[in-house]
């Protein structure tokens, strides 16, 4: 039979990984909803006995193991205090079995690999892991291989005082959605990487760590995969290794001065790590500003070129900006019908920080308190530096696009009839009276730069007609023109959300339904042709 655990938090702060032989229990229960202690004790124990008498008409005895789980939930509920008893149940999730590994305990790293898997997902990051988990729940069998250890782009690619900048409430991996205590903050590295971790070990997924990946290729009806474990063949594959993995550093950065330290925002960790002296920020998306923000309070005299970043606000009319944008529907529109829909893909991210509780990021107010902001950065000779006009025009373009998702937040309250706090109209507090075209980075004092210009794609491994002109991945919601192959965890792959924690999970649901299509049009094609073979 199929098992499952259902993950529970009790009013006491504690949480329990509760059993069941069977799947009856998600017609009782669902993810991420809290009920009265009493409720969750009644509807637990229908279901926990519902189970224990399939496992009886199945086998001819009743469900030990469910009955002990039964009477360990009643029993944690009987030793709340009264306060308590008062309070609500939280399920976290639910993490289910084929039979073959149900109750099982961790696995064990192989490192050795099977000659062939009906499903290969290369990437086990949030996207990778949340397509194992979608697999898992059909019973398919497959291997996750990630090149370094789970979250290590988090833990090892961020910088220290990194943070999300969307609310914790908008992490929605399947199955185990955020259970922490601060819905509306925003975690933290550490946390992030903990939240993943967590993930893992909530589902224990077939995952394979420290595992290459350097060529998938068509075999016949099959995939190759040349790994680092050795080639093996798969009948579908799953692309989960993010859009953009190689760091951007202009080839300009050859001619830059040996005096000048230079690193990518990736490799930034902390203003300590930089030499003493002023830093120039290249780029002002949100990895840009941020790390900005981060040189400037701690004391460290800045420069930044601006390009044309858009940015919104973090709260406006007593909300999060990100909420509003929620209930408003925003995060629900898919890319074929988005306005932008040719170019939404590629546009940068509005800066706005989750640091400190969530704020606004306002270059001008920055340039207040003495941060110095420049256009794009055209040349470098040695120390010298040019940059491009403009930066007048971008910090207002950053400023129209702030107002105008605040006007259509406005229109949005105004038609729903929502009371809540008066609209505003952001107004600039500074502006350059003459745009600085070139500096001499040694005579300012410059002696780093972070170079926070994105990252580039590379599918080079992938040796598959699944790209267009520019390198871009061909799909429709991650389903490739090659049958059995497909791309998640891309900027707007579907949504918004497609490449986030909120959206991620939406996106392996649908690519694993179209596994499990593949493979039952499959079996109904043998099956077809083996009745064919016998005749008349």
């Amino acid at each position: 039979m199929p098992e499952m655990h259902f993950k529970v938090q009790w009013p006491n702060g504690t949480t329990e990984d509760c059993y069941s032989p069977s799947w009856v229990i998600e017609e009782h229960l669902s993810a991420g909803s809290n009920y009265s202690v009493s409720e969750f004790v009644e509807r637990t124990s229908l279901a926990l006995n519902i189970a224990s008498d399939r496992v009886r008409q199945k086998y001819g005895f009743a469900c030990s193991s469910a009955l002990d789980q039964l009477a360990a939930i009643q029993a944690t509920a009987s030793a709340l205090s009264p306060s308590e008893r008062s309070s609500e149940v939280r399920v976290l999730g639910f993490r289910k079995h084929a039979p073959r590994d149900a109750r099982a305990g961790a696995r064990a790293a192989q490192r050795s690999l099977e000659s062939h898997y009906p499903v290969v997902v290369i990437g086990g990051g949030q996207a990778g892991l949340s397509v194992s988990y979608c697999l898992m729940e059909l019973g398919i069998d497959h291997i996750v291989l990630e090149r370094e250890k789970v979250a290590h782009s988090w833990r090892e690619e961020r910088w220290d005082t990194f943070c999300l900048v969307t609310p914790n409430w908008q992490c929605q991996l399947p199955g185990f959605p955020y259970h922490g205590s601060d819905p509306y903050g925003f975690m933290v590295k550490d946390e992030i990487v903990k939240y993943i971790e967590e993930y893992v070990a909530f589902f224990n997924p077939p995952l394979e760590e420290g595992v290459s990946v350097s060529h998938v290729r068509r075999l016949g009806e099959r995939f190759e995969l040349v790994t680092s474990l050795g080639t093996i063949t798969a009948d579908q594959v799953v692309l989960a290794t993010g859009g953009y993995p190689i760091p951007i550093v202009p080839r300009a950065a050859a001619k830059l001065s040996a005096a000048i330290t230079q690193v990518h925002s990736s490799d930034y960790k902390n203003p300590a790590q930089l030499p003493p002296g002023e830093v120039l920020v290249v780029g002002s998306g949100q990895s840009g500003v941020q790390i900005a923000e981060d040189l400037h309070l701690a004391g460290r005299k800045v420069h930044l070129c601006v390009g044309n970043a858009p940015r919104c606000a973090r709260v406006y009319r007593g909300k999060d900006v990100v909420e509003w944008l929620h209930e408003m529907g925003y995060y629900e529109v898919s890319i074929d019908k988005h306005p932008n829909k040719e170019t939404v893909r590629e546009k940068t991210n509005h800066y706005v920080t989750g640091r400190d509780g969530g704020h606004d990021l306002d270059l001008r107010k920055f340039a207040l308190e003495g941060m110095r902001l420049y256009g794009l950065l055209t040349g470098i000779d040695g120390a010298a530096f040019q940059f491009a006009p403009g930066l007048t025009a971008n910090l207002d373009g950053a400023d129209e696009v702030y107002n105008s998702i605040n006007r259509s937040i406005d229109a949005y309250i105004e038609k729903a009839g929502i009371s809540a706090p008066p609209p505003t109209v952001y107004a600039p507090v500074w502006a350059p009276n003459q745009e600085v075209l070139s500096i001499d980075a040694a005579a300012q004092g410059i002696t780093s730069i972070v170079w926070c210009i994105g990252f580039h794609t590379d599918y080079a491994w992938v040796e598959l007609p699944v790209f267009d002109a520019q390198g871009h991945p061909l799909h429709q919601r991650g389903v490739t023109p090659v049958p059995g192959l497909y791309f998640i965890g891309l900027p707007w792959l579907h949504t918004w959300g497609s490449g986030r924690f909120s959206g991620v999970g939406r996106d392996a649901h649908h690519i694993v339904g179209k596994v499990s299509e593949l493979i039952s049009a499959r079996a109904d094609g043998a099956g077809a042709f083996e009745l064919a073979a016998l005749g008349s």
